[in-house]
């Protein structure tokens, strides 16, 4: 996963080299960028480690220079990605899903 992911943000204390926080981006580098996995560790929540996530993908000089930032959230982060630009309303767009047969992961 990490191997094929185009950036890879992440964010860990450094005493202990412990992994706080990460995120990872997909990108065509044009039109389309896709923010994926932001993980927070449950010890350092409401710290602000999100939000410098957010704001290191946003600023970073190639994504900040695609043309739209997408993510997909439940609703209880919505406020917190909406402080960082985001917003719901993307007209008539549809999230639609196809699953293969072969995920045995326990991905629904």
């Amino acid at each position: 996963m990490l191997q094929h992911s185009d950036f890879v943000f992440a964010i860990a204390a450094t005493d202990t080299q412990e992994l706080l926080a990460f995120a990872r981006v997909l990108t065509d580098r044009v039109f389309k960028a896709l923010v994926l996995d932001v993980i927070v560790h449950p010890d350092q929540r409401s710290t602000g480690l999100g939000s410098l996530l957010m704001e290191h993908i946003i600023a970073h000089p190639v994504l900040s220079r695609v043309r739209h930032i997408e993510l997909y959230c439940l609703p209880e982060h919505h406020a917190f990605y909406r402080r960082h630009g985001f917003s719901s309303e993307i007209g008539k767009l549809r999230l639609m899903r196809r699953a293969n047969e072969l995920q045995s992961i326990g991905n629904t």
